[in-house]
């Protein structure tokens, strides 16, 4: 059986900014006009809409599978790269639906541009669309979910923490955390946008029935990193996500060494090979599975005995799904990251949405992914 064919689908949809704030894609307030907005917390664009890549793969004999890569701002571009790079190195490929075939095809689309420096960023973004799509393909041929090829053994059901609390003050902020605390969520991520002490103010309301984790969204001062950091370590923080710059591995490290609370790394980078240089300083690690693929989720799992949870920012049906079956199939992963705009989404265009019951994931257990697309899917990805 071989690859006939591989569709690469730019999805850019409109959302409500207002209820996006403090969460997944949209964690500050913006300024400007048109698409793409500066945050007014730290110098990153961020877009108005919910956007994303698709990846679709057929085989030979007909059967088809769905991949996403994470592309929250100019999905053309990760589509562009599968159309013209990663299609003619797939298509007429053997396919035996095992994961270590995926595995040969991954190193096949990584070896494409690795000479000539692209060796991340938007060309691994790509790749992991289409490393996704296989999984789903290998899952159908097999018969079995996804999880059940990483795993013998896998996990029926992750727990969910939430990812950000909205609201304009910490009394909004906390309540609109403890709502899920009654459902049967922990944790809750918050996310530090230019008021550390709100975000203090905000943990210290949770109440003893919520964990927190917090964000800080690359842009903690360097000169008073250790100072607010240590705050986290008096309140029992679960981790402390993004302090520094993503580039600066000896910050990081110092940063680490100074303060009780977990560093957690992992959306910034998609290889193993840019994980290695974080794997003595963090202690947890956060792979996108929309940024290194299902494939390379695995080799940076396997890479470190730290705790390992999936990051979940903007995502449709695809990328969700490859994270939970990632989840599930890995022993040093327990935990999922989980926005209620971004799962609403998603589901909105899947015939079966995937469900959150007693906050924790149910893990789709029919053949691959477990995902089939809606009647409204079509007016979004006509294919």
């Amino acid at each position: 059986m071989r690859i006939q064919s591989v569709t690469a689908i730019p999805i850019r949809i409109p959302r409500d900014l207002a209820t996006a704030k403090g969460t997944a894609g949209s964690p500050t307030v913006l300024s400007g006009t048109g698409n793409y907005r500066w945050s007014t917390a730290y110098p990153v664009l961020y877009s108005v809409h919910f956007e994303t890549a698709l990846v679709r793969i057929e085989l030979s004999s007909g059967l088809v599978g769905w991949g996403e890569a994470q592309a929250p701002l100019a999905p053309e571009v990760a589509c562009t790269i599968v159309e013209h790079l990663l299609r003619p190195a797939l298509e007429g490929q053997e396919f035996d639906g095992t994961p270590a075939g995926i595995a040969q095809l991954w190193d096949r689309m990584y070896a494409t541009m690795r000479v000539r420096g692209h060796s991340g960023g938007f060309m691994v973004d790509a790749m992991s669309g289409a490393d996704i799509a296989l999984w789903d393909l290998a899952g159908l041929l097999q018969g079995k979910p996804v999880s059940a090829l990483i795993a013998e053994n896998p996990a029926t059901a992750i727990p969910a923490y939430l990812s950000g609390a909205t609201g304009n003050t910490p009394a909004e902020r906390a309540e609109f955390a403890r709502r899920f605390a009654d459902q049967g969520f922990g944790m809750v991520k918050l996310y530090f946008e230019s008021d550390w002490n709100e975000l203090l103010a905000t943990a210290d309301l949770l109440g003893e029935s919520l964990e927190f984790a917090v964000d800080a969204l690359w842009h903690l001062p360097p000169d008073r990193a250790v100072e607010m950091a240590r705050q986290l370590d008096s309140r029992k923080a679960r981790w402390l996500e993004c302090p520094l710059y993503p580039e600066e591995v000896d910050a990081h490290a110092r940063l680490a060494a100074s303060i009780q609370t977990p560093i957690a790394l992992g959306e910034s980078y998609r290889t193993p090979l840019e994980f290695a240089p974080f794997l003595p300083i963090a202690r947890v690690f956060q792979p996108d599975i929309g940024r290194c693929g299902i494939t390379g989720s695995i080799r940076i799992a396997a890479s470190t005995p730290h705790l390992v949870v999936p990051h979940l920012s903007i995502a449709m049906g695809p990328q969700i799904a490859a994270a939970l079956h990632f989840a599930a199939g890995t022993a040093n992963c327990q935990l999922c990251e989980f926005n209620p705009n971004v799962l609403s989404m998603a589901n909105a265009f899947l015939e079966e949405p995937l469900q959150i019951q007693d906050g924790a994931y149910r893990v789709p257990q029919t053949p691959g992914l477990g995902l089939r697309w809606n009647a409204r899917f079509a007016s979004i990805a006509p294919v």
